[in-house]
């Protein structure tokens, strides 16, 4: 099987640590990377020609990012889903999924097929607890509550098709497919295509390539885990991170991945989390756009 990297080198995209960086998002618009720092708490945009960065500090942390109509952001902050503008940075609240569940903040989210924002919860403190959950936001600010009984809701992604979503719970540790009507945004028949474990690499954030190869980032292993859509496991990508925490294609063909990572410490060693680029053979599928169906 063709081995999915070039002969183009990793490439680090900043010179400055993240503590939990995630959520990298491709804004085909603007041509730029967006990214967080949950602890930061920031949004940043990477410009990767020129290589300027933009900083957006937020006022709670900061779980994910999606991008919306108008040149605007979808922001799952700990206070709850906000529409961010980067032009003249307000944020505008729009609905709290879970204002009760005040031993959570929001993790990994995504904007679907349905250009609806879906975004999941996690305990917050260790031991987790089975108090996450995954919500669907709508451009409205309504919210639906579409799984529950997770410790990190985590990995969402869409097959190219838009027909097939995917979902991981990093310490179930699992990964499912479920049934997606893009129509009414109704998931079913889920199923698991995977059950990883620390030396294989837990589930964290995901994106899916055009051939409909999932590719999930391995935070406890160092590697990019792929996975076919009837859940075979292809061989891993190694990748120079301690613990990379979501892949995200971007560039004009879709055919660079960038990687966020977060910051590690061990008895022997402490890492900074970090951006990372590379080249791939297949291009990415693109993501929705919060407020724009597909």
């Amino acid at each position: 099987m063709e081995v999915p990297i070039t002969t183009n080198p990793f490439e680090t995209c900043i010179d400055f640590g993240l503590e939990i960086g995630e959520s990298p998002v491709w804004d085909p618009v603007r041509s730029i990377l967006w990214f967080v720092d949950i602890l930061r708490p920031a949004i940043y945009s990477l410009d990767p020609i020129s290589g300027v960065i933009a900083d957006y500090r937020m006022p709670c942390e900061v779980g994910s990012i999606g991008m919306a109509n108008a040149g605007l952001i979808v922001v799952a902050l700990r206070s709850g889903i906000h529409l961010f503008d980067p032009a003249t940075q307000r944020l505008d609240f729009l609905v709290h999924p879970e204002p009760e569940m005040t031993m959570n903040r929001l993790n990994d989210g995504k904007v679907g097929p349905d250009g609806c924002f879906w975004v999941g919860s996690m305990h917050d403190a260790v031991p987790r607890a089975l108090s996450g959950a995954l919500h669907r936001i709508t451009p409205d600010g309504r919210s639906r509550k579409v799984l529950d009984g997770l410790y990190v809701s985590n990995g969402l992604a869409w097959s190219p098709d838009g027909r097939t979503m995917y979902h991981a719970d990093s310490r179930g540790p699992f990964i499912q497919a479920f049934d997606f009507d893009a129509t009414t945004g109704a998931i079913s028949n889920g199923r698991m295509i995977a059950l990883l474990d620390e030396m294989r690499g837990l589930p964290d954030g995901a994106a899916v390539d055009q051939e409909g190869t999932y590719w999930s980032a391995g935070v406890s292993a160092g590697r990019l885990n792929r996975i076919t859509p009837d859940g075979f496991m292809l061989d891993p990508v190694e990748v120079p991170l301690d613990a990379p925490t979501m892949p995200c294609f971007g560039g004009s063909d879709l055919r660079t991945l960038f990687v966020t990572s977060l910051s590690t410490i061990t008895s022997d060693k402490t890492s900074s989390g970090s951006l990372i680029s590379f080249r791939v053979t297949v291009p990415g599928t693109p993501v929705g756009q919060f407020g724009s169906p597909g």
